[in-house]
């Protein structure tokens, strides 16, 4: 412990010697420019495949290593792949990996995010990495007027895990980024990481002056978030009709309640996340007596608990409160089922609990900043937003074979190249004084970024993010043709099903022998068909005619808009007329629920043989329908069917049919219902 205490203060005082010489210009690079262009092979090394920018960032990077350029530019030769050291990506490579070397050590201090130096040096390697080499375009001075765009971002900001992950780095940039220029300024991304700052000593603090230390120190657990403290924003805690006011509390294990008392908080009541129980937790509405009225509230259910339990968050407008304790909570709850599924344990398992609380720092920071602007909590947490993603699943596949491998790196006790990886969230917590120290030999020492390459988590997350992008605009499509009004809403169904009513229509029109000619040659056609077997043939042929018929209308249509569908809009109807529309259509669903319900008692009266003469005539009906299948070749039996069927209403048959059908009619409606008897419950004085 006492030489890791001197390593530390070593790092703390090297930031503060030729650290702090290297970063104290903050605004331009004016003055090492300069002496590299009167000089470029003097005191200064010089590396020509590298740009002006680059070259200064790398010669940072060295000083904070404590090598020299030639030293660093050696170790990454006899490190880096063929691959990496083609001509055409080694300036950017060769910056990648001085970058990744010096934010290990950077990291190491305990409170870097607040470091106005390390927030300048880490927007200047995104600066860099945009124009890495000597054919670049000339580099621009450094000023706070500087911008980095996304790719940048995604490349340096989750090297650092406490910046960004890869799986949310994207929506981190979109929403800390310009939205008309798309780019990202120094001003905002120094906004957040002084945000994210504050996080973590909020996080520290909470945690070592929790009340809860004698029901938490078992696991170690990291208060994450508290809230019901203040009387103007109380938490309610609904169970039944009963309902509490109290203080909530959110570790990375477990979720807290004390209800509040006259002076002091009841008996901590604990729902645990990390535990199998089949928990649910979801948005819910309250209101008074009962009603639902405020959406404001997360429910928690779990097999552990009798009854679902209410967390109400009440606020004047939104529930924006609501939706961040429900983001982070699943965000946990989400994270414990990741490791229960991969069956992770030891330091894997509290990798993956960093990332999940790394993620909610961030939310954190971020609602800080954007406080007055809507925020998709979801979309900034990772298993949330895993969760929602198309192909979220491959992506925490892939994010388990990733932890796995890294894994196998400690057991048979190889490492991969130390400034080749970026640094763990694991590591990043223990360096901030988050967790408790882990030797380094069991601290899981890689991270998810590799110089050069694209690991097989950020191929995963670019293609689902592509997915989203397509799912997204075709969700646009649905909310901009959908219309208001019921008439309008099914004039529009009429229309686009008028192919389907206008197939059946003629169908109908060829079974009831209107055109006796069309109807006999249909007849005739249809019955060949059968006979001779071919009624595979025919759906086979139908499925090839769609696909043809999709093929030439894609080739033709190629490059043209889809040509929208007329609809002849129905009269205006006021707000009474479309209430009425409405309580008419729920007349005849009525109505027709009614019916089925008939139809069903019937049946169970002619099963339980009530009606005994109806029943027996039911008997021999399905003998003889039985006895068919039994005695007749399936495709006689449906030319059969066929023909019975079709023929009904031709002329020579037509007399009988009718007759027939008046009979079967009188035999149903004499047929009576099963009876039916309705128990209502005694009121439950807990219901709602």
């Amino acid at each position: 412990m006492a030489m890791m205490d001197k390593t530390r203060n070593l790092l703390e005082g090297f930031m503060e010697g030729p650290f702090k010489w290297a970063l104290s210009r903050r605004t331009s690079f004016d003055e090492e420019y300069e002496e590299m262009g009167r000089s470029p092979s003097g005191r200064r090394k010089w590396i020509p495949e590298l740009s002006q920018m680059a070259n200064v960032i790398v010669g940072r990077c060295s000083r904070i290593l404590d090598v020299s350029m030639d030293e660093i530019q050696r170790n990454f030769d006899m490190e880096a792949s063929e691959a990496l050291k083609k001509p055409s990506n080694y300036a950017r490579n060769f910056l990648e990996y001085c970058c990744f070397r010096a934010l290990a050590v950077m990291t190491q201090v305990a409170g870097h995010p607040a470091d106005p130096k390390f927030r300048r040096l880490t927007f200047d390697m995104m600066l860099a990495w945009e124009a890495p080499s000597a054919a670049s375009p000339p580099s621009p001075r450094v000023s706070n007027d500087n911008t980095v765009g996304l790719d940048a971002f995604l490349r340096i900001a989750p090297a650092t895990p406490i910046i960004a992950d890869i799986i949310t780095c994207s929506n981190i940039f979109d929403v800390l980024a310009n939205p008309s220029s798309g780019r990202l300024s120094f001003a905002a991304y120094e906004k957040y990481l002084g945000g994210l700052d504050r996080a973590i000593k909020k996080m520290k603090s909470q945690t070592e002056s929790s009340l809860l230390n004698a029901v938490r120190s078992e696991r170690g657990e990291k208060v994450l978030e508290i809230d019901g403290t203040l009387t103007s924003q109380p938490v309610l805690e609904h169970i039944g009709i009963s309902t509490w006011p109290g203080r909530l509390t959110l570790t990375d294990h477990s979720l807290y309640f004390e209800a509040l008392k006259v002076v002091t908080y009841d008996k901590t009541k604990i729902y645990d996340l990390s535990a199998d129980l089949k928990q649910v937790v979801k948005p819910e509405l309250t209101g008074p007596w009962g009603s639902r009225l405020f959406d404001k509230a997360v429910l928690y259910k779990s097999v552990s608990t009798p009854e679902p339990i209410i967390m109400e968050f009440p606020e004047l407008t939104g529930h924006s409160r609501r939706d961040y304790w429900l983001a982070i909570i699943r965000e946990i709850l989400y994270a414990h089922r990741f490791i229960r599924k991969i069956q992770i344990v030891g330091v894997d398992k509290e990798e993956t609990l960093s990332k999940a609380v790394l993620g909610i720092l961030r939310l954190q920071a971020i609602q800080e900043m954007c406080s007055s602007v809507p925020v998709r909590y979801e979309s900034l947490l990772m298993f949330n937003l895993a969760d929602q993603l198309p192909g979220g699943d491959l992506i925490l596949e892939t994010l388990a074979n990733m932890i796995i491998s890294k894994s196998l790196y400690r057991t048979d006790g190889s490492r991969p190249a130390s400034g080749m990886y970026s640094i763990s969230a694991l590591a990043i917590l223990s360096n901030l004084g988050v967790v408790s120290h882990v030797a380094s030999d069991e601290k899981l020492l890689v991270g998810d970024i590799v110089v050069g390459e694209m690991t097989d988590l950020e191929k995963v997350v670019t293609e689902s993010r592509h997915n989203f992008k397509m799912v997204e605009e075709a969700q646009a499509t649905v909310d901009g043709v959908k219309v208001d009004g019921i008439d309008t809403n099914l004039a529009v169904m009429k229309e686009l099903l008028y192919p389907v009513i206008e197939t059946g229509n003629m169908l109908s029109r060829l079974a009831k022998w209107e055109d006796p000619l069309r109807s006999l040659l249909f007849c005739l056609i249809f019955s060949f068909i059968i006979c001779r077997g071919w009624l595979a043939y025919v759906f086979v042929a139908l499925l090839l005619f769609m696909a043809v018929f999709m093929l030439l209308t894609r080739f033709y249509n190629r490059g043209r808009p889809i040509e929208a569908v007329k609809v002849k809009a129905p009269p205006a109807m006021n707000a009474m007329e479309q209430l009425l529309a409405v309580q008419s259509a729920i007349s005849q669903v009525e109505e027709l629920v009614q019916d089925g319900n008939v139809v069903l008692l019937k049946l169970r009266a002619l099963l339980l043989a009530i009606p005994s003469q109806a029943t027996d005539r039911v008997i021999v009906i399905l003998i003889l329908a039985a006895l068919p299948l039994i005695l007749l070749p399936t495709k006689l039996f449906l030319l059969f069917t066929f023909l019975e069927i079709f023929t009904r209403y031709s002329p020579p048959r037509r007399p009988s049919t009718e007759k027939w059908t008046r009979r079967l009619r009188e035999w149903w409606f004499g047929i009576p219902a099963a009876p039916v008897l309705l128990e209502r419950d005694k009121e439950d004085k807990k219901k709602r």
